[in-house]
């Protein structure tokens, strides 16, 4: 597809200046969410299924009955609510649950918990399981698990768990001992006031740990979010930053929102200079991306005041000093519509609040920036647009850099995928948009169904997306609307799908599905993107 040879030509120019050296022709993992480095929700994965049956439930061992099945791999249990996205790497396939159902008997109870599967055939290896983050008042809702999406790079995965820490993972989990400088696995697997617990062979091996509410006073709202983007040597990391339980003000208006830590120890090198802080509205839902506009790498960061900043890149020869260093704005746009004729739109904190604020996170595309502003619609809001941003702008472009906007799209959580030439974005209320990506011209709806949360992916000339109403849907690619199939599911989807080494992996709140057509053969690590 002309995109993805586009997204290949710009990922070598990127590291090019950075001086990485990989396989990218070959390359077909997914360790990150979104393609590396821009987030968009396309991949270059050829050879993916237009149909498949998910199977029944075997009502005795309440796994998936794979003999019912066709064209599914695998299909592995996990909690029984899942926002985590799979990220494939490594011949690992890890995604973020609740604990629901136990893989220790030990670790009971509403916990966060990362699992990690054999990509081959969906074996447990093991898992991350953490206590809720309790003493921050509605900072770890009931039940959600881990919603961070981790990020691999070879034999490592960068993860923000529940409880707001940015972790680095061993990939072989504990089966090769406890390595790294942090030992301390067993008491953070205790809950308080208790014994810690002695790690397993199952457990995960945490190498560096920099828990962001205790050390950078950053204290999440209803969740920890956040997918670590990896640029040479550093992370750059959304903080989850956000309002207090009443919804009035943010505790810590000085915390940072968004920082660049060094992937080999966790050390602190960099932090916004935005000034977001008073102005969080809910919580921090985005995570950064990166492109290159005129020469020059930028980063791309959507905000908890409804603000989409650009930002420059570290250099990467840039090491952790006594004080971190200040990431100043090269422009920023104002997502609010007011913002078009008012020169102040204050921010509304309360619970209802009328304010906008970025959810999905900024694709960058050909020197444009996609984004979706919208309101809460956990709160039954109602209102959000799409925009198209001219990413070669400086300064406050609130007013000059927007190309195009569309706002038909309603309230929207979900990150935009984009492939020749075509943006596809669905609305929270249940509508899948097909517009042009240079003019904004609608092409085709459909109605999917409501809640709509998860991100459309676009692989393999076709459109995959599932829905909290059961649906899984496959769309055909392109200017005219055309349904390859409506698929009944066990339960709701509320996270994206992901495709990795020619095969489809879709979760649903109870069950991660591989999803493959006969013949593509059985994965081997790969290089990542």
């Amino acid at each position: 597809m002309r995109t993805a040879t586009w997204m290949l030509g710009s990922v070598w120019l990127i590291g090019w200046w950075l001086g990485w050296s990989w396989t990218g022709a070959e390359a077909a993992d997914q360790p990150q969410w979104g393609h590396a480095w821009t987030r968009n929700m396309a991949s270059p994965e050829p050879g993916l299924p237009s149909q498949f049956d998910p199977g029944k439930v075997d009502p005795k061992t309440g796994e998936i009955d794979l003999s019912s099945t066709k064209n599914v791999r695998w299909a592995a249990r996990l909690g029984n609510i899942t926002y985590g996205v799979p990220i494939v790497g490594g011949g690992r396939v890890l995604i973020g649950t609740n604990n629901a159902r136990p893989r220790d008997g030990r670790l009971q109870g509403d916990r966060g918990v990362l699992m990690c599967f054999d990509e081959k055939d969906g074996r447990f290896l093991w898992q991350l399981n953490l206590p809720k983050l309790t003493r921050i008042k509605w900072a770890d809702w009931f039940n959600i698990g881990v919603t961070s999406a981790p990020t691999i790079e070879g034999d490592r995965a960068y993860l923000v768990t529940n409880r707001g820490e940015l972790m680095c993972l061993d990939l072989k989990g504990m089966t090769d001992g406890n390595d790294g400088p942090f030992q301390d696995e067993g008491r953070l697997m205790a809950e308080e006031g208790q014994p810690p617990a002695q790690p397993t062979a199952q457990d995960a091996d945490i190498l560096w740990l920099l828990d962001m509410p205790s050390q950078l006073k950053a204290e999440p709202h209803n969740a920890a979010n956040g997918s670590p983007m990896v640029v040479g040597d550093h992370l750059y990391v959304c903080t989850s930053n956000g309002v207090e339980w009443t919804h009035k003000y943010v505790v810590h208006p000085e915390a940072p929102s968004l920082i660049v830590v060094d992937k080999h120890t966790g050390r602190l090198i960099a932090r916004d200079n935005f000034g977001i802080g008073p102005d969080i509205t809910h919580g921090q839902w985005s995570s950064p991306s990166m492109g290159e506009v005129n020469g020059r790498l930028l980063g791309f960061f959507g905000a908890g005041n409804g603000v989409l900043y650009a930002f420059g890149i570290l250099p990467p020869e840039t090491k952790p000093a006594e004080k971190p260093l200040l990431l100043d704005p090269v422009w920023k746009l104002h997502g609010h519509p007011l913002a078009q004729i008012q020169d102040h739109v204050p921010a509304d904190h309360q619970h209802d609040s009328t304010s906008y604020q970025v959810t999905a996170n900024p694709v960058f595309y050909k020197n444009r920036v996609y984004l979706v502003f919208t309101q809460e619609p956990f709160h039954n809001m109602k209102q959000g647009w799409l925009v198209c941003v001219d990413g070669t702008k400086t300064g406050d472009v609130t007013r000059s850099a927007i190309v195009w906007s569309y706002d038909k799209i309603g309230a929207s959580t979900a990150t935009v995928a984009i492939a020749d030439g075509l943006v596809y974005a669905v609305g929270y209320y249940g509508t899948l948009h097909c517009l042009d990506a240079e003019t904004g011209q609608v092409y085709w709806t459909h109605e999917v169904g409501a809640p709509a949360t998860a991100s459309p992916l676009v692989a393999d000339g076709k459109v995959y997306l599932g829905t909290a109403r059961q649906t899984f849907w496959i769309f055909q690619a392109g200017k005219e609307k055309k349904v390859l199939a409506e698929i009944r599911m066990p339960d709701k989807i509320y996270a994206s799908a992901t495709a990795a080494n020619g095969v489809l992996y879709i979760p649903t709140f109870r069950f991660l599905y591989a999803v493959a057509e006969p013949g593509v053969p059985k994965a081997t690590p790969g290089a990542s993107q």
